[in-house]
């Protein structure tokens, strides 16, 4: 671990070379972050410290602030690829700085695949504005027509007059230049940097061990936390006894926390913290505490009950969403019926980082973090909330993520840190172990689902009917809450692709027992192992090929709008006109990983090919499963085909990379992924009993294929996910004949 070094700005500005000054392109950002956003220009004078800029110094070097969080993803490589190449910037003289959270960059919340689809218009228009006024600098300084000069390597060049002059030359000259109202962005076949794979900018500090993350931070004096919270959630601290955790070595004191709230928001969840010099010190004084708890409402929750019960409301009726055509006249007339139900449990994220922050109580009062985090303005809001101060009075310092999945974009952990930095007016880091992040975090929710439909004479699907219940995220922050939110009914759920002439929707009510968070790709995980796994089904009922059946199944080529059939849906906050349900986009991607597999040929005995293809985060991805049973029942998966049609790919090695970790991500969710609660605490809490895909359970090879579309970019990091459960369902069935509708199948006894 190395340490961090506390450093004024005025430091920074003099070891980062901007007190020369240089060109300031700031950009005021809205919420979605739309190509629209204002941009203005600053000439830096040693004083001025960027938001969201490109900054071109006047040694030619441009600095970009990354807005997001890297967490293995590589967006502090794509992003800087975006604007370096409208900028026609030399790729070896750019520096990138993590920016801090702060309202004024717009969204940081590295969560829901946006960091590109949302951002790339915004990334190309600070790019292009600069390269256009450092070509109108260059024109006015030779008295030359700007049409007649242009910009390339890191310089702009006037032929016919022999000119050539370096952006740093330049930066003296910029002042009085406005910034263009509409750039002028460069045509796809001019890409220097989009579209290419380029290496992590991070790769080399990630593989020899010098990155730093949330876990690595030092800060001088400072204490370690550990923290024993109440096994049940919404449970409290009755009465404890620390005497003798007071006496390990290195333990400095111990701290009641406040009680927890409900509904829990991002709060911490009380308990007792131990706090040492050390972090061992801390974990062994934790283990000695004597702690008698008041476990609250939820102290009888059982996950097998609550399956129970979830299964029963999903079977009866529930309240409409969408309503196409007349799907009671259609079952009471169709020939064949086939009715199932499907059922998914409680998961955990579980990065290879548990959550981890470090906070620093300044002697003015304000409070600095240092914190594993996707959601900087998130931590720097509860913080700010936790101690009574201004959120301007609160920085929050980015580090690097050990992974995310969606739980560092809580803050919990980050205001558990700053709290006791307060209490304890030392600095402090809260390390979180994996018992910790296990059973302790915002678990993605469990779900119950029932598909019934109806066959006409043809062997035409004539009425779906899918009824989902599962408690909603909505609960995390409205203690009431029983129903689904809006957003979360819009991911595989009514936008389903499938022409089928009569098709109703329906949702239960559901209450939640446990904090629930979203997991990478939150409710099209389910939705796509019953809708997917379910047309698998159907195509057998009906004797026909199931990835024919499935073609047959999505119907024409043409653009879906839910709304249409009463259903509210946000398509994942774009536009429909810019990022349709393209029916004709799906079957390609579909068709092409079937290609890949060799759909069709002769396979060895006791194998079979299983093939799903589910829309998430504006991206579509088609995946083919090759699985066998080995003498003793036991599943195992030879190989993984991914085709997806993610629309403009900045960094094509990123995206295989995502899709190769979606598939192995997806396997551990399949094969082994639950979380079970009994007497309202959670069971599992190492790997052992919370187990991940190893070695020897991955497949040979997970083959990707990225479709070339001319289109706005998707989302990358979770839809690879969603095809993954339904395709190894589907295999398992082609090699066995047996049909697995509950996650994960290790409780089916074939892992």
């Amino acid at each position: 671990m190395s340490d961090i070094q506390r450093i004024t700005r005025r430091d920074f500005l003099k070891r980062t070379g901007q007190a020369g000054g240089g060109l300031v392109l700031a950009m005021t950002v809205t919420t979605a972050c739309g190509p629209d956003a204002e941009m203005r220009t600053v000439t830096a004078d040693g004083k001025f410290v960027p938001n969201v800029y490109v900054n071109l110094r006047k040694d030619g070097v441009v600095e970009i602030y990354c807005h997001r969080s890297e967490m293995g993803q590589g967006i502090r490589t794509c992003l800087p690829q975006v604007i370096a190449d409208e900028m026609e910037a030399d790729w070896d003289r750019i520096e990138l700085i993590q920016a801090i959270g702060d309202e004024k960059y717009g969204d940081q919340n590295t969560d829901g695949s946006t960091s590109i689809r949302r951002h790339f218009d915004l990334l190309r228009r600070a790019g292009a504005s600069a390269r256009e006024m450092l070509i109108m600098a260059a024109a006015q300084l030779w008295q030359v027509p700007a049409a007649e000069c242009e910009a390339r390597d890191h310089a702009v060049h006037h032929v016919a007059g022999g000119h050539h002059a370096g952006y740093g030359d330049l930066v003296e000259h910029l002042a009085d230049i406005d910034v263009p109202e509409n750039p002028t962005f460069k045509a796809p076949e001019d890409y220097r940097y989009i579209g290419k794979s380029i290496d992590l900018i991070d790769g080399f500090a990630m593989t020899t061990g010098v990155a730093n993350y949330g876990i690595d931070t030092q800060l001088p004096d400072m204490l370690y936390a550990s923290i024993e919270r109440c096994p049940v959630h919404g449970g409290k601290v009755r009465d404890f006894n620390d005497g003798a955790a007071r006496q390990i070595a290195g333990v400095v004191d111990v701290v009641r926390m406040p009680d927890p709230t409900a509904p829990p928001f991002y709060n911490p969840l009380g308990g007792v913290a131990v706090l040492a010099s050390n972090t061992w010190a801390a974990q062994k004084g934790r283990e000695a505490l004597e702690i008698n708890w008041d476990n609250g409402p939820n102290a009888a929750y059982s996950s097998e009950k609550y399956r129970e019960e979830l299964l029963i409301s999903c079977c009866n009726e529930g309240k409409l969403i969408l309503n196409r055509g007349d799907a009671a006249a259609a079952f009471a007339g169709g020939a064949k019926t086939h009715a199932v139900e499907y059922y998914a449990p409680h998961l955990a994220q579980s990065p290879m980082e548990p959550p981890a922050a470090t906070a620093l109580i300044h002697g003015d009062g304000r409070c600095e973090v240092w914190a594993s985090t996707q959601d900087p303005q998130s931590a720097q809001n509860t913080v700010a909330s936790i101690l009574g101060l201004d959120k301007e009075e609160v920085t929050v310092n980015v580090t690097l993520l050990g992974g995310g999945f969606g739980r560092k974009s809580k803050s919990d952990f980050v205001a558990e840190a700053a709290w006791l930095a307060k209490k304890a007016g030392k600095p402090v880091k809260v390390t979180w172990t994996r018992e910790d992040d296990l059973r302790h975090g915002y678990f993605h929710t469990v779900s119950a689902q029932h598909l019934e439909a109806s066959i006409d004479e043809g062997g035409n699907v004539s009425s779906w009917l899918h009824r989902t219940a599962f408690p909603s995220i909505a609960s995390t922050f409205e203690d009431a809450s029983t129903k689904p939110a809006v957003w979360e009914l819009g991911l595989g759920f009514v936008d389903s692709p499938y022409a089928i002439p009569n098709m109703r929707l329906e949702t239960g009510d559901a209450k939640a027992h446990l904090r629930i968070g979203w997991l990478r790709s939150v409710c099209n995980i389910y939705h796509a192992f019953a809708a997917s796994s379910f047309a698998d089904e159907l195509a057998h009922v009906v004797g026909e090929d199931p990835k024919d059946f499935l073609v047959k199944l999505i119907g024409p080529d043409r653009k879906i709008d839910p709304t249409e059939d009463g259903a509210k849906y946000s398509n994942y906050g774009q536009s429909l006109d810019t990022h349709p349900i393209d029916t004709g986009r799906i079957k390609a991607v579909l068709e092409k990983a079937a290609e890949m597999a060799g759909w069709g040929r002769e396979l060895p005995d006791g194998h079979g090919l299983g093939i799903a293809v589910h829309r998430s985060f504006l991206t579509s991805v088609a995946t083919v499963a090759e699985v066998s049973a080995d003498s003793s029942g036991k599943l195992r998966v030879h190989k993984l085909w991914t085709a997806l049609d993610a629309g403009t790919v900045i960094n094509p090695d990123r995206v295989r990379a995502q899709m190769e970790g979606a598939g192995i991500y997806g396997m551990s969710l399949t094969l082994h992924g639950e979380i079970t609660a009994e007497d309202g605490a959670v069971v599992q809490g190492n790997f052992d009993t919370y187990p991940v895909v190893r070695i020897n359970e991955a497949p040979a090879e997970i083959d990707v294929h990225i479709m070339n579309v001319d289109a706005p970019p998707g989302g990358v990091g979770e839809p690879g996910v969603p095809p993954v459960a339904p395709a190894i369902a589907n295999a398992w069935f082609a090699a066995t004949g047996a049909r697995i509708r509950e996650l994960p199948f290790r409780n089916a006894g074939v892992v």
